[in-house]
């Protein structure tokens, strides 16, 4: 007994994040195992492999005009959110002025907001002013929540930043203009490239406020939906998984880009 208990104590955290992460990584699993069942318009059971969805990921109606939807959504909202957001983290973080507890506050309501009524408050917004919804209101609801994550990521890295550096160029005679471009902006990037990858991430999940805002138009999590009820499409699962598969490649290729940065 002892010597289970001293085990568990050296390995508890081990032990802890191997359940953690067996948990976050079966509906994962579920979804690519599932892209290669034979299932035909029904995907609950499985029924047979096959490569056939794979062959061809826009073979279940829709699926990819959805999926096209929301990668045009997802592109337009994040450059947009990204632009304004790193703006405004620059603004919050180096200067001073009036309205500024204010601004900090109004930055987050978004984040802290329940999405429904995010969405509902836009409709109403939208309806007041006689716009429909449709494609484009979707992109300003997704500009609006997804650029609260990213002034909030970018103005952590420029809190992170070292000011000596900013200095030490300007000391070299470069101007305010100079150091922004060749040693803030090169130094930030970092964390305005995780503040846009985290933004296209919110904006191609996100289903509440596009349900609300989109109208008759389809995004793909609103394809999976509507299309729960009677088995999602096998194509659906590998669009998913190659999704998955891609940001998962992201992340990597960036993580030895930062080490590699480190150790030269």
């Amino acid at each position: 007994m002892n010597t289970v208990s001293r085990w568990f104590g050296r390995n508890l955290l081990r032990v802890y994040a191997v359940v953690a992460f067996t948990y976050l990584f079966i509906p994962v699993a579920y979804t690519f195992v599932f892209s290669f069942n034979d299932s035909g318009k029904s995907n609950l059971i499985w029924k047979g492999f096959t490569w056939a969805n794979w062959q061809n990921p826009c073979g279940a109606p829709e699926v990819c005009t959805a999926l096209g939807n929301s990668i045009k959504i997802g592109l337009l909202a994040t450059t947009f959110a990204t632009i304004l957001g790193t703006m405004i983290a620059f603004a919050i973080a180096r200067h001073r002025y009036k309205g500024r507890s204010t601004t900090n506050l109004l930055i987050f309501l978004p984040m802290a907001t329940p999405e429904i009524v995010l969405g509902a408050s836009l409709l109403s917004l939208f309806l007041v002013f006689q716009i429909n919804p449709g494609f484009w209101p979707t992109v300003i609801a997704h500009v609006l929540f997804c650029m609260s994550f990213v002034v909030v990521t970018v103005k952590a890295r420029i809190a992170s930043l070292d000011p000596r550096l900013e200095q030490a160029a300007m000391d070299l005679y470069a101007n305010e203009r100079e150091t922004f471009r060749r040693v803030t902006l090169p130094l930030v990037a970092p964390g305005i490239a995780a503040a846009a990858l985290l933004a296209f991430s919110l904006s191609f999940d996100d289903f509440i406020i596009t349900n609300f805002n989109s109208g008759t138009m389809t995004t793909f999590p609103k394809f999976i939906y509507t299309s729960a009820a009677r088995g999602i499409p096998a194509q659906a699962n590998v669009i998913g998984s190659a999704m998955f598969f891609l940001a998962l490649a992201i992340v990597i290729i960036g993580q030895f880009v930062s080490r590699k940065r480190k150790v030269s």
